[in-house]
């Protein structure tokens, strides 16, 4: 078994407009960690962070790849090893990219190879979603590419991969500012009308064709939502006129990446460069600071690497 393992994790865009919860993609960003065996006392910890934000991180026993490592062996019933974790961020963290499930899914795979690989692909899905409370982020962490997570009869979760067209391509705009998932589903109603339910399962089954498609008349269409979007998007100053802006220079769409702020355009490779300035001018003319990215979809999903 290896004495150290590097853990790269894609940042993640969930829901993607009506999939909410169940809908995710993996995206060309990354969080790095490197877990290394100490001799010391079972149960030490020592964490150090650089890059985006390493200030903010926890670098105690409250760090979140550190828990979910704490988690693993606990369900191996082994005793947690001394261990040195070092993080390199490139997330931004709370902007709805998925940065909690890159320190999960981090924090589990570490454990998994440093064990021996005890657990199944399955058994971490299982274990990322149960830590996360849903699967949209974790598992195309995980796995990479486009994922449906449906949760079956029996608790188990069936994936299904997204076919995502080559000329598909994902352009972030990321606020310099936060906003928590909690905060986030607080704005959300607690039940829906059966038309909201049949608008966004309709919407849903033709956002996987156009993603497969490429066909950007069923993406803007199929992008459109009644179950978080409409609630959401007051917590976000800018949203009306980036997504104007971003319509306008020839996105097919544009959503709340995640539980936002981030906001996501899906765009024909020839209008990528043109959607990016203008997200970038509109957002700054809000006024936000922001930085806006055209990304692409990462399909290999976390990697781990003996050191």
């Amino acid at each position: 078994m290896p004495n150290s393992v590097k853990v790269t994790v894609p940042a993640t865009t969930a829901n993607i407009g009506p999939g909410f919860d169940c809908l995710g993609a993996a995206l060309t960003l990354y969080n790095q960690f490197q877990f290394t065996l100490l001799e010391a006392p079972a149960g030490t910890v020592k964490v150090d962070v650089t890059g985006t934000e390493a200030g903010r991180v926890t670098t105690d026993s409250s760090n979140l790849a550190y828990k979910a490592f704490v988690q693993a062996y606990e369900k191996l019933q082994q005793p947690v090893p001394a261990l040195n974790i070092a993080i390199q961020l490139g997330v931004p963290l709370a902007r709805g990219l998925g940065s909690s499930s890159t320190a999960i899914v981090g924090g589990l795979l570490g454990a998994n190879h440093l064990a021996g690989q005890p657990f199944s692909p399955a058994d971490l899905v299982a274990l990322a979603t149960e830590i996360e409370g849903h699967p949209d982020n974790v598992v195309p962490a995980l796995v990479g590419g486009c994922q449906l997570a449906a949760a079956s009869e029996s608790g188990q979760w069936i994936l299904s991969e997204v076919p995502w067209h080559p000329d598909i391509v994902p352009v972030v705009a990321i606020p310099d500012f936060e906003l928590s998932t909690e905060a986030a589903r607080s704005v959300l109603p607690q039940s829906y009308s059966r038309a909201d339910a049949i608008f966004n399962m309709a919407h849903l089954g033709l956002l996987l064709r156009g993603l497969a498609t490429g066909d950007g008349a069923w993406l803007r269409e199929a992008l459109c939502d009644r179950i978080h979007q409409p609630y959401r998007k007051a917590l976000i100053p800018g949203y009306d006129k980036v997504t104007a802006a971003a319509l306008a220079a020839g996105a097919h769409g544009l959503v709340i990446s995640g539980a936002g702020p981030t906001l996501l355009a899906l765009t024909p490779p020839d209008q990528a460069a043109a959607v990016q300035q203008t997200m970038q001018a509109a957002w700054t003319a809000a006024p936000a600071a922001v930085s806006v990215h055209i990304l692409a979809l990462d399909t290999a999903g976390a990697r781990v690497e003996h050191l």
